[in-house]
C-alpha cells in the first residue's frame, strides 16, 4: 500500500496519465523554448510594427501557447527580439524579431507605446506579473551587455511601467550591483529611468513609491563609495536635468542629518561634555552637511529642553527654566550670530511655551534671560512683537512682553539720541 502511493506521487507532476487527459491546459500544444520563441517570433512578424496588432496577438496566443512556463523567453523576446544568453547577448544560432523594444525607436512615446503592450499582457494574464518582475530584475544585471542605446530604451520603459504600477520600485535593487555602479552604468541608466518616470507622474508620487520599499535614503548607492555625497549626486543629476530628484535627495540627506545631530547633541549634553567641544562637533556637522544656522538653534533648543525633567507646578518651572537656560546660554549665544537664527528661537521658545502649559507664564522670564545673555537682541525680539510672531498664545505672550518691548523701545531711541550728539 505504502510503495503503491508512493508510486502515485512520483507520478503526479508528469501530468501524462490517465486522470488529467480531460484538463483543459494539458490541451494546449506543447513546446520547448526553442519551439515557443519560433511561434512568438513568427506572429510577431506577422503583425508587423503595429503595436496595437501586437497586443491582440499576445492576447490570443496566450489561450494556446504555455506563457506560464515560458514567461521569460517571451519577456526576452518583447524587449530584445529573441532569448538572451547569460550577460545579455543574443543566441546566435536563434531567431530573432524586430518588433520588439530595442528594435524601436530611442523616444518617450514608443516607449509609452509598449509599455501599453505589456499593460495589456499582464492585466490579462496577470499569473505574468512576478516573472515580468523577475525579467526586468534579470536586464537590469545584464546593462552591460546592450548598447548605449538600448538602455536607453530599457529605462525609458522601466519609467513609465514604474509609473503606472506595472512593476514595483523594489526592482531597482538591481542597480546595485557592483560592477554596473563602478563603470557608471547605473547612474546614466537612472538619469533615463528618472526621467520618464517623473515625467509620467511628479516628484512626491515618485518619492512615494521609493519609501514605500525603503529605498528614498539609497540612491547614493548609484555612485561607487568614494562619490557618495550630497554634492557629487546633486551636480550629477541636476547638469542631467533632473533638478527635483537632486533637491528631493538633499533634502531626505539634511532631514537624516538633523535627526543623527539631535541624537548626538542630546547624548553629548547628558555626559556633560564641554560646551567648546559640542560647538566644534555642531559647526563641522553644518558644514558637512549643509544644515543652515536657523535650523540648528531649533534642534539645540529641543535638545537642550529634552535632557531636563520638568517640574509640574507653575510656579516652580519657570524658576527651574531661568536655571537651566543661563546655563546652556553660551551653546546657544554660539548659533545665533544670525537675525533670522534669532527670530526661529523666539518661535521655538513661543511655541514650547504654548505647547507646554507650565511655561505660559515663564515666556518673558526666558526672552529677557535670553536678551540679558546676549543669545537675543533687541532688533529680532521687536520684530517678533511687531508682526513675526505665531498665533500660538500670542495674546497672552503680547502681553507678557508689552513692558519689556516699550523698555527696549526707549532704550534703542536714547542710543539713537545720544548717538545724533555725538556727530
Amino acid at each position: 500500500m505504502v510503495s503503491f502511493m508512493n508510486n502515485q506521487k512520483q507520478q503526479k507532476p508528469t501530468l501524462s496519465g490517465q486522470r488529467f487527459k480531460t484538463r483543459k491546459r494539458d490541451e494546449k500544444e506543447r513546446f520547448d523554448p526553442t519551439q515557443f520563441q519560433d511561434c512568438i517570433i513568427q506572429g510577431l512578424t506577422e503583425t508587423g510594427t503595429d503595436l496595437e496588432a501586437v497586443a491582440k496577438f499576445l492576447d490570443a496566443s496566450g489561450a494556446k501557447l504555455d506563457y506560464r512556463r515560458y514567461a521569460e523567453t517571451l519577456f526576452d523576446i518583447l524587449v530584445a527580439g529573441g532569448m538572451l544568453a547569460p550577460g545579455g547577448t543574443l543566441a546566435d544560432d536563434m531567431m530573432r524579431t524586430d518588433v520588439c523594444v530595442f528594435a524601436a525607436q530611442e523616444d518617450l512615446e514608443t516607449m509609452q507605446a509598449f509599455a501599453q503592450v505589456f499593460n495589456k499582457l499582464i492585466r490579462r494574464y496577470k499569473y505574468l506579473e512576478k516573472g515580468f518582475e523577475d525579467e526586468v530584475k534579470k536586464l537590469l544585471l545584464f546593462l552591460k551587455g546592450f548598447s548605449e542605446s538600448e538602455r536607453n530604451k530599457l529605462a525609458m520603459l522601466t519609467g513609465v511601467l514604474l509609473a503606472n504600477g506595472t512593476l514595483n520600485a523594489s526592482i531597482l535593487n538591481s542597480l546595485y550591483n557592483e560592477n554596473l555602479v563602478k563603470e557608471g552604468v547605473s547612474a546614466a541608466f537612472a538619469v533615463k529611468l528618472f526621467k520618464s518616470w517623473i515625467n509620467e507622474k511628479d516628484i512626491n508620487a515618485v518619492a512615494a513609491s521609493l519609501r514605500k520599499v525603503s529605498m528614498d535614503n539609497r540612491l547614493m548607492e548609484l555612485f561607487p563609495a568614494n562619490k557618495q555625497s550630497v554634492e557629487h549626486f546633486t551636480k550629477y543629476f541636476t547638469e542631467a536635468g533632473l533638478k527635483e530628484l537632486s533637491e528631493y535627495v538633499r533634502n531626505q540627506q539634511t532631514i537624516g542629518a538633523r535627526k543623527e545631530l539631535q541624537k548626538e547633541l542630546q547624548e553629548q549634553m547628558s555626559r556633560g561634555d564641554p560646551f567648546k567641544d559640542i560647538i566644534l562637533y555642531v559647526k563641522e556637522e553644518m558644514k558637512k552637511n549643509n544644515i543652515p544656522e536657523p535650523v540648528v538653534i531649533g534642534i539645540i533648543w529641543s535638545s537642550v529642553m529634552s535632557t531636563v525633567e520638568w517640574n509640574k507646578k507653575e510656579e516652580l518651572v519657570a524658576e527651574q527654566a531661568i536655571k537651566h537656560l543661563k546655563q546652556y546660554s553660551p551653546l546657544l549665544a554660539a548659533f545665533t550670530t544670525q537675525g533670522q537664527s534669532e527670530l526661529t528661537l523666539l518661535l521655538k521658545i513661543q511655541e514650547y511655551c504654548y505647547d507646554n502649559i507650565h511655561f505660559m507664564k515663564a515666556f518673558q522670564k526666558i526672552v529677557v534671560l535670553f536678551y540679558k545673555a546676549e543669545v537675543l537682541s533687541e532688533e529680532p525680539i521687536l520684530k517678533w512683537y511687531k508682526d513675526a510672531h505665531v498665533a500660538k498664545g500670542k495674546s497672552v505672550f503680547l502681553e507678557q512682553m508689552k513692558k519689556f518691548v516699550e523698555w527696549l523701545k526707549n532704550a534703542e531711541e536714547e542710543s539713537e539720541s545720544e548717538a545724533e550728539e555725538g556727530d
